[in-house]
């Protein structure tokens, strides 16, 4: 997937902080082109865009009204990283029962990521949404827009991005071809609790 383009402007002062954050999302919204160059599994019903850079400057410019969502496991979260702002709440579980046709240890869905979702955030928050690489978020998008947000944001190149499939490369068949953590942008291994919601059928095993 070729690199969306960068969202011009950037938020100077507090004073100017609405005007800017609403530039930036007609910016967004003027570009719903690019879904045409996405997968279909990162294409959303909202149609709301952005690539991992772009959600950073997003949230830098206006913490207070943008708020960052991982959906990936928390096991994802805890071991692989995240972005240190990033609120976890997994859409999936991991269930560590093999699909043979898959190639990989199943996913379930998170029962409780409907209420866990309205518990942490407010129906007109701005809520930029990322997974590994892009497709579960979507799905958490899809999700967050039948509870009625309006403003969800898919991450289409998620926190480890997406896989390079050139086979003359040294990193073929790794995660190395965008994401947030390919991007240079802040993210640690440290673990907030406030900012963290266990699944309920987790819970019973921590």
């Amino acid at each position: 997937m070729d690199d969306l383009r960068q969202i011009p402007g950037r938020i100077a002062s507090p004073g100017n902080c609405c005007e800017s954050l609403v530039n930036l999302q007609m910016d967004v919204r003027n570009t719903k082109s690019r879904a045409m160059k996405l997968p279909e599994e990162k294409r959303t019903t909202l149609g709301l865009y952005v690539n991992s850079k772009e959600a950073f400057e997003m949230w830098k410019d206006a913490p207070q009204n943008v708020k960052i969502l991982d959906v990936r496991t928390l096991e994802e979260y805890l071991y692989i990283g995240h972005a240190e702002m990033a609120y976890n709440i997994p859409a999936f579980i991991q269930t560590y029962q093999w699909d043979s046709e898959k190639n990989c240890f199943s996913l379930t869905l998170n029962d409780a990521f409907a209420d866990q979702v309205r518990d942490q955030f407010k129906r007109d928050d701005i809520i930029l949404v990322t997974c590994r690489s892009g497709g579960r978020s979507a799905l958490a998008v899809n999700l967050m827009a039948s509870l009625g947000y309006a403003s969800v944001y898919n991450i289409t190149d998620g926190f480890e991005g997406d896989t390079v499939k050139d086979p003359e490369s040294e990193y073929s068949g790794k995660r190395m071809k965008n994401g947030w953590k390919n991007a240079g942008l802040p993210w640690t291994y440290e673990v907030d609790p406030d900012l963290v919601r266990v699944p309920t059928k987790m819970e019973h095993h921590v």
